[in-house]
């Protein structure tokens, strides 16, 4: 490649993956995500379908964001256990994406298999008016598909629902398989 093309500027694979992180005004993110729901809405019949549409939106980023945040985060290293994963995306995850932590972390008093990440008030939802005939909407559905590609390709296969409930909550189904084998490293 000519010199004079690249003087004074770095190829892009040579960059660090340690950038200095930047922030997206929200306005703009704003406007992209209600033009995302917008773009789905106008190819499905039901809302159960729109957040089935929004959920896979965002397991696509979270799929490629669990690398880098892996890379950033924990120098390469992956977590083993289901809470310190739960913990990683609570604190690591929500800062990446919405600048701050999730506000709760809990775990389902019946059921070992369920875990909660509870959001008062989500940044995601703050911009989006839904019409009275689509009450049940909530377009975290986006955040619960990134929430479950960062599992399911952290080797914890889960299946991740946004509910409205406390604000809105994540909650958190993992596989029994997952659940064993947390038991067996901790030598139950």
């Amino acid at each position: 490649m000519d010199i004079r093309f690249t003087k004074g500027k770095s190829a892009i694979l040579e960059r660090a993956l340690t950038r200095p992180k930047t922030e997206v005004s929200q306005s703009a993110f704003a406007l992209l995500f209600s033009e995302m729901v917008q773009y789905c809405q106008s190819r499905v019949y039901s809302v159960t379908e729109l957040q089935a549409r929004l959920a896979d939106m965002g397991q696509r980023v979270g799929a490629r964001m669990l690398d880098v945040l892996v890379l950033r985060e924990k120098n390469g290293k992956r977590e083993t256990k289901v809470l310190y994963i739960l913990l990683f995306i609570k604190v690591s995850v929500w800062k990446t994406l919405f600048g701050k932590e999730a506000d709760k972390l809990e775990q389902a008093n019946d059921d070992d298999k369920t875990y909660y990440i509870i959001e008062k008030e989500p940044v995601i939802n703050a911009f989006i008016s839904v019409p009275k005939e689509n009450s049940t909407l909530n377009c975290a559905a986006f955040t619960a598909g990134i929430v479950e590609a960062i599992l399911t390709h952290s080797g914890f296969p889960a299946k991740v629902t946004a509910h409205w409930h406390k604000g809105t909550t994540l909650m958190i189904k993992f596989d029994e398989a997952v659940i064993a084998r947390d038991k067996q490293l901790d030598g139950r």
